[in-house]
């Protein structure tokens, strides 16, 4: 079993994070034009703040911020890990977010983007520091996955650890709880080995959450020591389950989930910025049995905003086909549409259920019952346990019990 430090134990077994993609979400524009220390600063983070309550009443105890570093289009185009991209705002912004959050005890997660830069970034103009690119067979900067506006970091230059390590140790000290690191299955498992536990002898409790998508989930932990990594595996099993209305492949990943917990803390989610929204996927109803597995399995969860309110968003494979999945916000929780309330008010059940049992983040489940129409399973662990039956058909629905009787129902159409 990885060993968490005391202080990122308490994230994966305590926090649910609010899961929320800025520029988008603050109506920035798509394009950083020219360099970003001549740009317009436009002050948008702070009204992140606004929304903050928002989160709170939710039942989430974080924020999960995507990429608000100076990029060139959509954050993950780095162009400088030390300043706030300018259609955000700036240092003072980001410092108010953090304070507002601390003043609610929301911890604060940003993206780190350590594996490619974007490909005008300075480095690429800068001859004394050329060796911090990986480099083609033309001598050209390697783009990364064929994306021309990426170049790949070289992972084996000392330069590249320390520009990561000192990124994460600045951001760390104006606040942050730590880092989920974008990409990091692509990423050689020593560098983030080295780097994290560099960065945890000043920061013994900062928690590391890697993208990881296939492969051996426990075995990437192992070897790299970041705390958790994302639970594609279940999220997958999860929406297609639903759509296919076939509750053994939901079973099985349940089993396979289930191995995940002898070794550590998975991240677990059912929508977030790179795919299709969780109603969109699988409809309404399909959304509160999916929220209902969330909630209800060991993990450490996330809900992607608007996730609350039933958003519908397609992820397309063309120019902008994140665009969907990433809307913008409106002013403030006041000015939401009353149409996805419904849907916000089971969001508070399912998640307040599983504040009054921190125990689910680590719990062990079995699968009692399954067909292709329903499954049962039971998370236990510190000698309590939930018992959840989900129906896809004929009519959705989820009863979730404990030892003193039925803990949430909800029948679709009710």
């Amino acid at each position: 079993m990885v060993t968490p430090s005391p202080g990122a134990a308490r994230l994966l077994d305590h926090a649910i994070w609010w899961h929320v993609y800025p520029l988008r979400a603050l109506g920035a524009p798509d394009v950083l034009e020219g360099d970003p220390g001549d740009a317009p600063v436009e002050h948008r983070l702070p009204d992140l703040v606004g929304w903050l309550d928002h989160v709170v009443e939710l039942g989430c105890s974080g924020l999960l911020l995507g990429p608000v570093f100076a990029s060139r289009s959509h954050g993950y185009d780095t162009l400088d890990h030390s300043s706030i991209d300018p259609r955000l705002g700036d240092e003072g912004d980001l410092d108010r977010v953090l304070e507002e959050c601390r003043g609610r005890g929301l911890a604060v997660l940003l993206d780190g983007v350590f594996n490619h830069v974007a490909a005008d970034h300075p480095l690429t103009r800068d001859e004394a520091r050329a060796g911090m690119l990986k480099r083609g067979e033309d001598g050209r900067p390697a783009a990364w996955e064929g994306h021309e506006g990426l170049v790949e970091l070289d992972h084996s230059s000392p330069e590249v650890e320390q520009l990561v390590v000192d990124v994460m140790l600045h951001w760390l000290r104006r606040g942050i709880s730590g880092w989920r690191l974008d990409v990091a299955y692509a990423v050689p498992t020593d560098f983030w080995a080295r780097g994290t536990s560099r960065v945890r002898e000043e920061f013994p409790d900062a928690l590391f959450v890697g993208e990881v998508i296939h492969g051996d989930y426990a075995e990437f932990v192992q070897a790299s020591e970041v705390d958790t990594v994302t639970q594609y595996q279940l999220w997958k099993a999860v929406w297609s389950s639903i759509k296919d209305t076939n509750c053994w492949e939901l079973a099985h990943a349940l089993e396979r989930h289930d191995a995940l917990l002898e070794t550590f803390v998975p991240q677990t989610f059912v929508s977030n910025h790179d795919v299709t929204r969780i109603a969109t996927q699988v409809g309404e109803p399909g959304a509160v049995l999916a929220l209902a597995v969330l909630m209800t399995v060991g993990g450490m969860p996330s809900v992607y905003y608007g996730d609350e309110r039933a958003y519908q968003g397609l992820k397309e494979e063309r120019l902008g086909g994140d665009d969907a999945i990433r809307p913008a916000l409106p002013s403030g929780p006041d000015a939401l549409a009353e149409d996805g309330a419904w849907m916000q008010s089971l969001h508070r059940s399912l998640i307040a259920l599983r504040r009054q049992h921190p125990w689910l983040a680590r719990a062990r489940t079995s699968v009692d019952e399954r067909s292709n129409e329903a499954i049962t399973y039971t998370s236990s662990g510190q000698d309590r346990w939930v018992r959840v039956e989900l129906v896809l058909a004929p009519e959705a629905s989820v009863t979730v019990t404990g030892a003193d009787g039925e803990l949430f129902r909800w029948v679709a159409g009710d």
